[in-house]
């Protein structure tokens, strides 16, 4: 006879508005314009749905010098530097801008900032695509810090002119921690509240703290180096549930569901709900399943698409070939 293990899924889970946004720009542009469309660097941090928009005829590349001039190119959600947009503007490139609106909002608030001549110190991690983003759309410099320890080191031109911003995917607890300390060491410090982290990722991070209270063991779905799905990994391990990120249901280890009846669900907000599915069939072929759905926040948050394919005058001029 089979092991009974329930599977218990996380709401919300998977892909958020901006991710679901950045997808449909890269189908609705090649639909639009035809293949090939060059998308710089992954559109979202999931190697499965790059897979499928390469299979439709996206071509992903690392930098716009390997685009050829005049092609269509999307900016992925993660945002890019102002040099990138120069460089893709001196190229002749047809730009069609991904960036999550959530990250947009966090480079308009830092330039605001720095217009008013405030140091800016953005909270996140080096040599994550959005902290380069941003990083590059600040003029006059970033001071980049990834934990409350660096603020003890931080120095600082003017302790009474200082901003900071935070990358949108972070911990809602880390994020707390680090502007509490930064507020100590600089009283006068302006900045937005933990509140003004991306809603998806506050959302994710609270079913999963809702999750693990009634599992023995958490699975998140998603790719080694998305950082929304990372912390939900995180999260599960420090209230001391055994926690596994996975890419899909190929990464499953039987040795992990030894003594194990109740496993909790959920994915990183690049991840599509196939791979979770993929997982719960993968889990059936070796044990009796059954399937409980959490109650969570409903989310309702659409942003819209780029005026390059969302006009539906400019789209029939270019299907007519005008």
């Amino acid at each position: 006879m089979k092991k009974q293990i329930k599977v218990i899924l996380a709401s919300p889970r998977g892909f958020c508005a901006g991710v679901e946004r950045a997808i449909e720009i890269v189908e609705r542009a090649i639909e639009i314009y035809g293949p090939p469309v060059y998308v710089r660097h992954e559109i979202v941090h999931n190697q499965h749905v790059v897979n499928s928009l390469r299979d439709k005829g996206a071509i992903f590349v690392e930098e716009v010098t390997e685009i050829p001039k005049g092609a269509n190119t999307i900016f992925s959600a993660h945002g890019v530097a102002e040099n990138v947009v120069k460089s893709s503007i001196k190229r002749g490139l047809k730009i069609i801008d991904a960036t999550c609106p959530l990250v947009s909002k966090v480079h308009k608030e830092g330039q605001r900032h720095a217009k008013i001549n405030r140091e800016v110190i953005l909270i996140g991690h080096a040599g994550h695509p959005e902290v380069e983003g941003t990083m590059g759309r600040i003029p006059g410099g970033v001071l980049l810090i990834s934990s409350a320890e660096d603020v003890k080191s931080l120095v600082v031109k003017d302790p009474n002119s200082l901003a900071y911003v935070t990358q949108t995917t972070l911990s809602v607890d880390d994020t707390r921690e680090i502007i509490a300390t930064l507020k100590e060491k600089f009283p006068n410090i302006q900045g937005p509240d933990v509140k003004d982290i991306c809603y998806a990722t506050q959302n994710r991070q609270q079913a999963v703290r809702e999750l693990v209270e009634q599992v023995d063991l958490l699975l998140v779905v998603g790719a080694a180096n998305s950082s929304n799905s990372n912390r939900l990994r995180d999260l599960g391990a420090e209230i001391g549930v055994p926690s596994y990120l996975i890419a899909d249901s190929s990464f499953l280890d039987p040795k992990w569901f030894k003594n194990i009846s109740r496993v909790g669900l959920t994915a990183g907000a690049s991840a599509p709900e196939e791979l979770v599915q993929g997982v719960i069939r993968e889990l059936e072929r070796h044990t009796m399943v059954t399937v409980e759905h959490l109650k969570g926040v409903k989310e309702n948050v659409i942003f819209k698409l780029p005026k390059e394919i969302s006009d539906n005058t400019k789209i029939k001029q270019r299907l007519a070939g005008v």
